[in-house]
């Protein structure tokens, strides 16, 4: 790892990235980068077949105790759902069958348990159109309509904006203060399902939510961390690019490179807007986003959560490369001061509020996102140093564990299911030289499932 944490010189540590590159991944790079593409390969094989070993059907595998992990009680197959079209693009065509097979035969939402409408949208719905989108089964399809129909009474509320959570069976909702992530960001999985089906309820409720959202933002252009869905008034008013507020901004931008929809753009023009005049700091030689009172842009604290790397992807897609170069080298440097970041950190003195590192991806979504549309190959350095270090702290012979302290890497009993389906799916994508999916067709979701882009609605 290269660590720098004073003043950056950025030309500089690009420099000394390609030359780790040409060290470590030579002497043919594109060679060699399929190499890595396939050492990917088989480390989701090796977490794969744990899950299957020891927790098949059930939603996470638990790796040190070689048990599971069910969200809400009940088994509902999450890993599966969430991992079929990375098992697509790995060219596991033996594993995706069965798994799909398994969801044909075994996944139902006819369960009495209250869940999050966000992460069921994004995990289970988004899981299942791509798996529909590749496989063709009308049964995957037949199951999302069912998932987003017991979701729908949770948008019942006064302004549209929906309820933190709903029962599966009975419809009852849960949560009249809701944050900006659950709230913006169910477009591409909502409207998607009404491209597929002809429905546009799924597309109309999604939009609406998106749509109240951004005009409850402040004069600034920045929108707050949770909102009260029945009167509309905030409830807290910092504003960032965190965990919280993250794929809120992140779905305008993706929304209008699925559906062509110039409204969605111009959301998301005024969101980067106030995010770069009120949240960009340049800090000690630094790109970092700082939180910030949504009314009038004051500071509220120096920290950075592990959840914005996503920001410098974003940026990327939207074209600012510069910006997103900056903060994807300023993330990648606080990855290296621990070889795994912490979830949570004070920039301004660098002391660590929240140590865990779950396997997270959005640095790696990032880099996939910046080699995409760059091809410079300092990118794929940044991720391989990465995967290295995921490889060499939280490997487990019965898996792979996240890690409760970065500090000492005390390993935790949890393997999250976006590690299948985003984690070791963005590292593979970023150096693989044939890939099975053309980007320049599709847009990932938040939890990095594909989807297809498609006429307006």
């Amino acid at each position: 790892m290269v660590e720098v944490y004073g003043p950056l010189d950025y030309e500089k540590l690009k420099e000394v990235l390609a030359e780790k590159l040409e060290e470590e991944i030579k002497p043919d790079v594109r060679r060699k980068s399929e190499a890595v593409a396939e050492a990917v390969k088989k480390e989701f094989i090796h977490a794969w077949n744990a899950y299957k070993t020891y927790a098949w059907g059930h939603d996470e595998l638990k790796p040190l105790s070689k048990t599971y992990h069910d969200w809400y009680g009940v088994p509902l197959g999450l890993s599966i759902v969430d991992s079929l079209d990375t098992l697509y693009i790995m060219g596991l065509d033996d594993e995706f069958e069965n798994a799909v097979a398994w969801v044909e035969n075994n996944l139902n939402f006819n369960v009495d348990a209250s869940v999050s409408v966000f992460e069921m949208n994004i995990r289970w719905l988004g899981g299942l159109i791509s798996g529909y989108l590749i496989s063709g089964s009308k049964k995957l399809l037949d199951l999302a309509v069912d998932l987003a129909n017991r979701l729908l009474p949770a948008f019942n509320s006064a302004t549209g904006m929906p309820y933190n959570s709903v029962n599966l069976k009975t419809g009852a909702v849960r949560g009249n203060v809701n944050n900006s992530a659950d709230i913006g960001t169910l477009m591409l999985e909502f409207g998607m399902l009404s491209k597929l089906t002809g429905d546009n309820t799924y597309y109309t409720k999604a939009r609406n939510a998106m749509e109240t959202l951004f005009n409850k933002r402040s004069s600034l252009d920045l929108i707050g961390e949770s909102i009260n869905v029945d009167t509309g008034s905030w409830v807290s008013t910092v504003s960032h690019i965190e965990g919280l507020i993250d794929s809120a901004l992140e779905y305008p931008y993706k929304s209008w490179m699925l559906f062509r929809e110039r409204h969605f753009s111009f959301k998301s023009f005024f969101y980067l807007k106030g995010i770069t005049k009120y949240c960009q700091e340049n800090y000690n030689g630094m790109i970092y986003y700082k939180r910030v009172n949504k009314d009038d842009g004051s500071l509220v604290q120096r920290a950075i959560d592990v959840h914005s790397n996503f920001y410098a992807g974003l940026l990327a897609l939207a074209g600012r490369i510069p910006d997103a170069d900056m903060f994807a080298t300023t993330c990648y440097m606080l990855w290296g001061k621990y070889g795994l970041m912490p979830r949570y950190l004070d920039y301004s003195n660098f002391t660590i509020l929240d140590a865990k590192n779950y396997l997270y991806p959005e640095l790696v979504e990032s880099l996939f996102h910046l080699w995409n549309v760059t091809g410079d190959d300092v990118y794929r350095m940044m991720a391989y140093t990465i995967f290295r270090n995921f490889v060499r702290y939280c490997r487990v012979d019965s898996g792979y564990a996240g890690i409760n302290d970065v500090r000492t890497m005390q390993k935790a009993d949890i393997m999250n299911s976006y590690f299948l389906a985003e984690t070791l799916k963005y590292l593979y994508l970023i150096f693989s030289d044939t890939p099975r999916v053309d980007y320049d067709d599709l847009v990932f979701t938040t939890e990095g499932h594909i989807m297809r882009g498609v006429v307006p609605v």
